[in-house]
């Protein structure tokens, strides 16, 4: 039963809500034809007991629990009579008002007082044992609920879903129907999750006209947006958005100079000898530029010879021996302010890392340390390698999900004097102007990274410009020093960056096998196979490709590996999400950050246990996944947060390593055939490396240069700033 229905009653119990969206499971009892109750879910506010409700929403048939019923919109039908006004009163949705008082405003102001208090906030209550703040409760508790409910009621009337409702309602409160009314495209800007296409549907319902201006701003707002999300660039240019607009908005005709000439006036978009911004990448740029500008010149009070014999105790304790190069970046740090160390797989980068951090602790023993990276993969390692704790960028910058924010900034900075960033590449610019905002107390910053592995997926390409400004200390590392297991990986990996491919290239760890396309996905099932019965684990095991469809996508993969990893067991439960089937035991690629949870996009765990919805005492389905050691659990509204494993993209696991790498690549894969991506594949492996695919298609990757390298303007304002 799919009709829309509307049901009348009373919340028995709050079975299940959660704090960071609303999802909430009710006990409801039925008062239409009889008395009985019956489970509710939605996206619901905090609803007091006690009090009648009126549910619109759908029928769902439970194979345990019978019918349940799911929440598109509600409202609160207020008491009419003396005894469920005086109950509703001295309800906990009015803490501090009793019965007595209770009775004595019923008595007083008769059996309409509730409609007298929404019509009239300013009533008095005179009545003994009355103050201003009980008053004050009363008053709120009265028509602070009309308004959510009338909001709640306007929304879903044009449209808007309830779980975007009550995102809009933490943002605005009471406010929210007098400002969205006014602007709904301002949703766009202001609340996480709402595009252009969803504030368009409402503004239309609401009745805006198609011409409306608010309606073609948004519009182009959108367009810069999407154009740059699209490249990693940081701007655009008029011809671009004018093709990006007619691609996206069709027929619809409108003046695009007269449109941008009005949102440069309201700041929404700069345009700088016409490169145009959205205000945010404009901002972020700025702020990078005015960090370094600003950064403290304090310098840590050492001498060379205080380093160099604190470094010759630290190679004596580990068994190392620094090379002249390896010296003199570990020196060049204490020097500089800011330093960059960049290089390939098996450069040194680990070992100058932790002789910097080992001389720092000694050196200056009340310094605080702060290690991080963009990744929860990456930061683990880091954690590992070098001994400091480590953290991901966002969970250090305490980010708040809901809102996009990020609790450490400029008015609450970082506690820290020494700030190094790992895997530096993949940190885009807004991301790094968040970070540079609560750095004002950080003396030294030291940037890692690989400036031949892909750049950010969001805008921007922040190492490569503070690279190219020339403003930095940056320390080159070419030599390769790792000639142990999965030397012939990173050899390889120097021949790709040089341009070069061919299959004698392939050798002791690193395997080549040719195949057809749609011979691939056997040939991957009969390595991972082979490797499964040598003991590893499928842990160990990371299969990549390029593209999602295809026979050699990685929909395909993850389909059949998970068939072959992980097959049908009694004992092993499964369930059902979407065209998606999971089963204990299946390795699960995390696909968002949740913070709150301690995971982040492209960690990896093991799905150990699905409880279903018949045993669950909140009648959900959940799955619990072990991320090493850090054990989440999925409600239904986070599933679209998880996916299968076994196969991933290149960009996924940027910032991961793991024993054994299979990649494939087949000519289908297209446009996504470069170097850099084939460069950053086969550097996730640790030990072994195996290409499955056309020779092709590795060829064509590896001599396929980025054609463009990103629009952005950061370089030339640190050049600016800084000479």
């Amino acid at each position: 039963m799919n009709d829309l229905s509307i049901i009348t009653g009373k919340i028995r119990q709050v079975l299940f809500r959660s704090e960071s969206n609303s999802f909430t499971v009710l006990r409801f009892r039925l008062y239409e034809l009889t008395e009985k109750d019956i489970f509710v879910t939605g996206y619901l506010p905090e609803l007091p007991k006690d009090i009648l409700f009126e549910f619109s929403g759908t029928y769902i048939d439970h194979p345990k629990y019978g019918m349940q019923f799911s929440v598109e919109s509600y409202r609160r039908l207020l008491p009419s009579d003396k005894d469920s006004i005086i109950c509703y009163l001295s309800s906990p949705l009015f803490p501090g008002v009793g019965k007595t008082l209770a009775q004595r405003i019923v008595d007083t102001y008769g059996e309409d007082v509730l409609m007298m208090i929404r019509d009239n906030p300013e009533i008095s209550l005179d009545v003994s044992g009355m103050n201003p703040k009980k008053r004050e409760v009363i008053i709120q508790g009265v028509c602070e609920q009309d308004n959510l409910e009338e909001a709640v009621r306007f929304f879903t009337t044009h449209g808007l879903g309830i779980r975007n409702i009550m995102k809009i309602d933490q943002i605005y409160g009471d406010k929210a129907l007098d400002l969205i009314s006014e602007n709904p495209y301002r949703l766009i800007d202001e609340v996480d999750g709402i595009g252009f296409a969803t504030a368009d549907k409402l503004a239309l319902s609401m009745g805006f006209d198609t011409e409306h201006p608010l309606r073609k701003e948004a519009a182009v707002v959108s367009a810069i947006m999407d154009t740059c999300m699209s490249t990693g660039d940081s701007y655009t240019d008029i011809e671009t958005l004018t093709y990006r607009c007619s691609r996206m908005f069709g027929e619809w005709q409108m003046d695009v100079d007269e449109v941008l000439n009005r949102l440069i006036k309201k700041e929404k978009v700069v345009n700088e000898e016409g490169k145009l911004y959205h205000y945010s990448q404009y901002k972020a740029e700025i702020d990078i530029a005015n960090f370094f500008v600003t950064f403290p010149l304090r310098t840590f009070d050492h001498s060379d010879k205080d380093v160099d014999e604190l470094l010759n105790d630290f190679e004596e304790r580990i068994g190392i021996e620094y090379d002249d190069i390896q010296r003199q970046a570990v020196l060049s740090f204490f020097d500089e302010d800011v330093m960059i160390l960049t290089g390939g797989p098996g450069t040194g980068k680990t070992t100058i890392v932790q002789g910097i951090i080992d001389v720092c602790k000694k050196r200056h023993p009340s310094y605080e340390i702060i290690c991080c990276a963009p990744t929860g993969r990456a930061a683990k390692r880091m954690k590992e390698v070098t001994g400091n704790f480590a953290t991901t960028i966002h969970a250090l910058l305490k980010w708040n999900l809901e809102t996009n924010t990020f609790g450490k900034n400029a008015s609450d900075p970082l506690l820290a004097d020494v700030l190094i960033i790992d895997e530096f590449s993949m940190v885009d610019g807004w991301l790094m102007a968040q970070l540079a905002l609560a750095s004002g107390y950080v003396r030294k910053i030291l940037f890692i990274g690989d400036e031949d592995q892909l750049p950010s997926v969001a805008c921007g390409s922040v190492l490569r410009d503070l690279i190219a400004s020339s403003r930095f200390k940056t320390v080159r590392l070419q030599h390769i020093y790792r000639q142990k297991e999965g030397s012939d990986v990173i050899q390889l990996a120097q021949h790709i960056k040089a341009g070069n491919f061919d299959e004698s290239m392939c050798k002791n760890d690193v395997r080549f096998f040719g195949a057809k396309p749609y011979d691939v996905k056997d040939l991957i099932l009969r390595i991972v196979d082979e490797a499964m019965m040598k003991g590893y684990r499928i842990q160990d095991i990371q299969v990549l490709a390029a593209k999602y469809s295809g026979p050699a996508g990685i929909d395909a993969l993850n389909h059949a590996l998970q068939k072959l990893c992980n097959p049908p067991e009694k004992r092993k439960r499964e369930l059902q999400v979407g065209y998606r089937l999971y089963r204990e035991g299946d390795k699960i690629l995390q696909l968002k950050n949740q913070p709150t949870d301690d995971v982040y996009n492209g960690d990896i765990g093991i799905l150990v246990e699905i409880v279903y919805a018949s045993e669950d005492e909140n009648n959900q389905n959940r799955m619990i996944v072990d991320f090493d050691g850090i054990i989440v659990e999925y409600s239904p509204e986070w599933f679209i947060n998880i996916t299968h494993a076994y196969c991933i993209s290149v960009h996924k696991a940027q910032g991961s390593e793991y024993p054994i790498v299979i990649m494939a690549a087949i000519m289908e894969y297209g446009q996504m055939l470069q170097r850099r991506l084939m460069y950053t594949g086969i550097t996730r492996a640790s030990r072994s490396l195996i290409l499955v695919g056309q020779k092709t298609a590795f060829e064509k990757a590896v001599s396929t240069v980025d054609k463009d390298t990103r629009k952005t303007y950061l370089t030339q304002r640190l050049v600016d700033v800084l000479t």
